[in-house]
């Protein structure tokens, strides 16, 4: 997946000249956290946030009177207080391209610039979080595996061809490490019922970690285990959690 398939788009932008107003209007309005701006071409200048917002209103506490504070809030543009230092991404960058840029900076969200320096859009961390949760989810009645790799390099081809060889198909798949170091993948299984899997499983018992049934709306109190192959012998009754 690509920035352009998660971001948010047309760009709503503002310029330096800006009031801090409007520019606060804009974010209400559109629930953004963050504006970028262009100059008079439409090139990028640099990007304001909420957070620069709060920074450069006076403080709630001051001695200054209503009246005050909204007149100096009225003479604030935003290219008295935009960052000028920005981190861009293209409509072409991968996703976790992008992630790994917002991770290492430590922010919340990344203009996107196209071949012309215009600014096509805004990616997000919820943005990338939605498109995370729409990898790893799946349809009600779809089973999810999660795997302890352990030494293996990948999910075990032998696993996958069972399960299309069993009517069932592979939505999607994802490995990571944990913070402990242990590689572990995450298998969505869609078109099949677990019980017609419970022989191919058992086969892959010292890899299998356990199987949730992925519900229609997610909820914490949703997604049960239906059974945990390290605490129960397959095909007992699950105890309740």
């Amino acid at each position: 997946m690509y920035v352009r398939d998660c971001m948010s788009a047309p760009a709503i932008t503002v310029t330096p000249e800006t009031s801090f107003q409007e520019a606060l209007r804009l974010m209400r309005e559109h629930h953004f956290r963050r504006l970028p701006v262009v100059d008079q071409k439409g090139y990028l200048a640099g990007i304001v946030s909420e957070r620069d917002l709060l920074h450069a209103a006076p403080s709630p506490v001051s001695s200054l009177s209503v009246w005050e504070l909204n007149f100096l809030l009225s003479k604030l543009t935003i290219g008295q207080i935009m960052t000028r230092s920005i981190i861009i991404t293209t409509p072409d960058t991968p996703i976790e391209h992008a992630a790994g840029l917002m991770v290492a900076n430590k922010i919340g969200g990344l203009p996107v610039v196209d071949d012309q320096d215009q600014v096509v859009g805004v990616v997000t961390e919820t943005d990338i979080f939605k498109a995370f949760v729409e990898m790893l989810d799946g349809e009600e009645g779809s089973l999810r595996l999660m795997l302890d790799l352990g030494q293996e390099r990948s999910v075990p081809w032998g696993l996958l061809q069972g399960i299309a060889e069993r009517g069932g198909y592979v939505a999607s798949m994802g490995t990571f490490r944990t913070h402990h170091g242990d590689r572990r993948a995450v298998v969505v299984v869609g078109g099949i019922e677990e019980a017609r899997l419970q022989e191919l499983l058992e086969r892959y018992r010292g890899l299998l970690l356990d199987v949730y049934a992925i519900p229609q709306a997610p909820a914490p109190e949703a997604s049960r285990p239906l059974w945990w192959p390290r605490q129960a012998s397959l095909g007992s009754s699950p105890s309740t959690p």
